[in-house]
C-alpha cells in the first residue's frame, strides 16, 4: 500500500472512531497497521444515534467516493437491513461545483476540440453540481437548447484509490467480523467497483437514454431527453434541455394530480412487464411535469432489466402476494434468489405467513408497500438467500413510484387503476374474474412446480450422463466411527513400527554387538526409538486428536467462506 493510501486509511479511522466504529477498527489492525493508536473522542450526536444513522454520518463525512457508495447500497436492499437502505436513501451530494475553465478543459480532453468550437454558448451558472458530475445549460451551434453533463475533473482516479483503501480495510474486517451477511465485505466493495464504473461511463448512460427514447417513442404522456452523440463521449454527456417543473414543486388541481398518477402508475407498467427496462431512480427531482400533464423523465445512470422469464416471476409474485400464499412467495424468492447454503424453506414460508399477516390484514389498497418489500428482502438476507439486485432494485424504485403517487392522489385507488393490466397479464394463462382464490392458489402453485421441473429433471439427467452425479450421505455416528478408524490406524502404524525396533534391538543383542565403552549402543539406540514412538503414540492420542480437530475445522471454514 501506498504512503498515501496509508495517510487515507489513517483519516478514514480518525472519522470512523469519532463515529463509535473505533473497537472495529481495533480488532481489524487498522492502528497495528499505521503504526501507531490513535485517541479519538466519540461525539456525542454518534453516541445518541443508531449504528444505521452512524454509519450514513460516517460516508457523509469521508468526502464523495464514501457518498456515492451509500447512494448505490441504498438501492440494494438485498444487501443491507432495512434500516440502513433507509438511512443511506437520505444522503446527498453536497460539493462545490468546479470552475468553468475545467469545464472547457475537460470538453477539450474528451471531445478533442474546444468547446467554443462545439458550443455557441455554455451558461457559467452550472445547473446542478454533484460528486459525480456537474450540469450546465448550453446552446450547440445550431441554435438547440442543450444540457452539458461534464464528469468532475480527477474524480475517476480518486475513486480508484479510495477503493484500494476500501478492498484493504474489507479484507481485514472479514478478519474480524464473524458474521457478514450474504456479502463480504469485499463482496459488497467489489458490486460498488461495477455500479460505480458503470455510473462513470456517459456511453453507458447514453445508450440507456436511447432505448428509453425508443421504448418510449409511441406513448405521448412521457418525453424522454434526445441524445447529441456528436457531442457527447465517455465523460461528456450533451441532451436536448426540456422545459418543465419537477413534480414535486408542481402546482395541480385534484383532476390533474389524478392524470399525472395515472401516467406514472402505465408508465412503470409498461417499463417492467412490455419494455423490461426500467428507471431505477424515479425520484421527484427526476420527474418533470411539462404542458398538457405530460412527464419527462431525467437521469439514466441506475437503469434496471428484466428478462421475459424475470417478468413472468415477478407476476407470479405479486399475485402469491395478493393471495397471501405463504408457501408460493417463499418458494418463488426460494427459486429466483441464490441461497448460500441448503435453506430452512419450512421456518422461511413460516416467516413469509407472518410477515404477510402483518401487512394484508384487509384489502391490498391499504397495503404499505414500503414496509412489506422491506421485510420480504430482510427474511431473505436473513435466510442468506441472494436475490438478483435486479429486484432489489426494482423494490427501491416501485417504492419511490407509490410514495410519489400517494401524495399526488391520496385517494387513488391502485386496485382499480391496476386490474387492467393485471387482467391484460394474465389473459394467456387463465381469467382471474372467474376463479376463487383456492382454485387460484391451487394453479398458482402447479404452474411455479411445472415451471421447475424440466429444469430440475433435465440437470439430473445431465448428470447421470457425464457421471458427475452423486449422493452423499452424511451422519454424525459416520463421522466419529470414521474418525475412529483414522485414529486407530495411526496408532496401529506407530505401534508396528515401535514393535520393530523393539525386535530389532534384541536381534543386535544377539549378534555382535557394536560396543561403546562396554555399552551394546544398537541395542539401546532400538529401545530409545521404540520408547519414544510409544511416548509420541500417547501424547497424541491424548492431546493431539483434539487439537489436530480444531486446526482441520477452522482451515474447512476458511475454505468454505464465499
Amino acid at each position: 500500500m501506498l504512503l498515501q493510501d496509508l495517510n487515507r486509511v489513517r483519516q478514514i479511522g480518525v472519522i470512523a472512531a469519532r463515529h463509535g466504529f473505533g473497537e472495529w477498527l481495533e480488532r481489524a489492525g487498522v492502528w497495528r497497521l499505521l503504526g501507531r493508536r490513535e485517541k479519538v473522542e466519540v461525539s456525542p450526536e454518534s453516541q445518541r444515534a443508531s449504528t444505521a444513522r452512524r454509519f450514513r454520518m460516517l460516508l457523509n463525512d469521508l468526502g464523495p467516493t464514501f457518498v456515492k457508495l451509500g447512494q448505490i447500497l441504498s438501492t440494494r436492499a438485498d444487501l443491507l437491513p432495512g434500516e440502513f437502505i433507509e438511512e443511506l436513501a437520505s444522503l446527498q451530494d453536497h460539493v462545490d461545483p468546479f470552475p468553468l475553465e475545467d469545464v472547457y478543459a475537460q470538453i477539450h480532453e474528451s471531445l478533442g476540440r474546444d468547446a467554443k468550437e462545439l458550443f455557441k454558448q455554455i451558461d457559467p451558472e452550472p445547473l446542478a453540481a454533484a460528486s459525480i458530475a456537474q450540469v450546465h445549460r448550453a446552446v450547440t451551434l445550431e441554435g438547440e437548447e442543450v444540457v452539458v453533463k461534464v464528469q468532475r475533473p480527477g474524480i475517476a482516479e480518486q475513486i480508484d484509490s479510495d477503493l484500494v483503501v476500501l478492498r484493504s480495510l474489507a479484507r481485514l474486517l472479514e478478519a474480524v467480523v464473524e458474521e457478514t451477511g450474504i456479502y463480504t465485505p469485499t463482496g459488497i466493495i467489489d458490486e460498488f467497483d461495477r455500479a460505480i464504473h458503470e455510473e462513470l461511463d456517459f456511453v453507458h448512460e447514453a445508450s440507456n437514454i436511447r432505448a428509453f427514447l425508443e421504448n418510449h417513442r409511441n406513448r405521448p404522456y412521457m418525453k424522454i431527453p434526445r441524445v447529441y452523440a456528436g457531442l457527447s463521449s465517455r465523460t461528456v454527456l450533451t441532451m436536448e434541455f426540456i422545459r418543465g417543473v419537477k413534480i414535486s414543486q408542481a402546482e395541480l388541481s385534484p383532476e390533474d394530480k389524478r392524470e399525472v398518477a395515472g401516467h406514472i402508475l402505465d408508465a412503470s407498467f409498461r417499463q417492467l412487464f412490455e419494455d423490461g427496462l426500467f428507471h431505477g431512480d424515479p425520484h421527484p427531482g427526476n420527474i418533470l411535469v411539462l404542458e398538457g400533464n405530460r412527464l419527462a423523465l431525467l437521469d439514466f445512470g441506475v437503469v434496471g432489466r428484466l428478462s421475459r422469464a424475470m417478468q413472468e416471476t415477478l407476476v407470479m409474485l405479486v399475485l402469491a402476494v395478493a393471495l397471501k400464499d405463504s408457501d408460493s412467495v417463499a418458494r418463488i424468492l426460494y427459486r429466483v434468489g441464490v441461497p448460500d447454503a441448503r435453506a430452512n424453506l419450512v421456518g422461511f414460508r413460516n416467516d413469509i405467513e407472518g410477515l404477510l399477516g402483518r401487512h394484508l390484514p384487509t384489502t391490498l389498497g391499504e397495503v404499505d408497500a414500503r414496509s412489506l418489500m422491506r421485510d420480504l428482502l430482510d427474511l431473505a438476507v436473513k435466510y442468506r438467500i441472494r436475490i438478483p439486485k435486479e429486484y432489489a432494485l426494482l423494490s427501491r424504485a416501485s417504492v419511490s413510484t407509490e410514495g410519489m403517487m400517494r401524495t399526488l392522489y391520496p385517494d387513488l385507488n391502485i386496485l382499480e387503476v391496476a386490474m387492467p393490466y393485471a387482467k391484460e397479464l394474465l389473459a394467456d394463462r387463465y381469467d382471474p374474474t372467474q376463479l376463487q382464490g383456492g382454485l387460484m392458489r391451487t394453479l398458482l402453485r402447479f404452474q411455479s412446480l411445472a415451471a421447475d421441473l424440466p429444469t430440475q429433471l433435465s440437470q439430473i439427467l445431465l448428470d447421470l450422463e457425464s457421471g458427475k452425479f452423486s449422493v452423499t450421505v452424511r451422519a454424525d455416528q459416520f463421522d466419529k466411527l470414521n474418525e475412529n478408524l483414522r485414529s486407530a490406524a495411526i496408532v496401529m502404524f506407530m505401534g508396528l513400527c515401535a514393535c520393530g525396533f523393539i525386535v530389532g534391538a534384541f536381534i543386535s543383542f544377539a549378534q555382535t554387538p557394536v560396543m561403546y565403552q562396554g555399552v551394546p549402543v544398537l541395542g539401546l539406540l532400538g529401545i530409545a526409538m521404540s520408547a519414544a514412538l510409544f511416548g509420541a503414540t500417547f501424547t497424541w492420542y491424548l492431546f493431539g486428536k483434539r487439537f489436530g480437530k480444531v486446526r482441520v475445522s477452522r482451515w474447512l471454514g476458511k475454505k468454505r467462506r464465499p
